[in-house]
């Protein structure tokens, strides 16, 4: 069974893609619908809707408030080496580089299969080392793997 987080992070998603790229929404009514508390709502665009995962989410509080999320377009290579610098960059944590590869997936420019390795070897459990260190590591991997798919050529 799905998780309410899923629930939400669907709902808003197939908002999105039924909409030009975005989507404005009381976070109360939201709320309403899934019959919980806004602060769960918080939860999700912070956690689900993040820049690396290619959304920009604004919000305006108070009685007219609303929540603008918007999908960010990542349609060529200079868009997407601008993504991998700003993303990844010294230390990189687990969610974060998983946000990224995840989004690269959506988009694209990593298949599935690619997204799973990718996500293999980033995992805490594999970096089996100290923070700061197994962040910084993780950045780098990251950072090794993406260039190295935008190669146009594979010798």
């Amino acid at each position: 069974m799905r998780s309410l987080a899923d629930k939400i992070e669907n709902y808003l998603k197939e908002l999105l893609g039924r909409s030009q790229g975005s989507v404005e929404i009381q976070r109360s009514e939201l709320a309403q619908v899934f019959d919980c508390v806004p602060s769960q709502i918080n939860y999700v665009l912070s956690t689900r809707f993040t820049v690396e995962q290619g959304y920009l989410v604004e919000s305006r509080r108070g009685g007219g408030g609303y929540l603008r999320i918007v999908k960010l377009p990542l349609t060529d290579e200079g868009p997407l080496r601008r993504l991998i610098e700003a993303s990844v960059d010294r230390l990189t944590s687990q969610q974060v580089g998983e946000g990224l590869i995840g989004r690269l997936v959506e988009e694209g420019f990593l298949t599935k299969r690619e997204g799973k390795l990718m996500r293999a070897v980033i995992d805490r459990e594999v970096l089996a080392l100290p923070l700061p260190e197994r962040d910084l590591l993780r950045s780098r991997l990251i950072r090794a793997m993406l260039l190295v798919l935008l190669q146009d050529d594979f010798d």
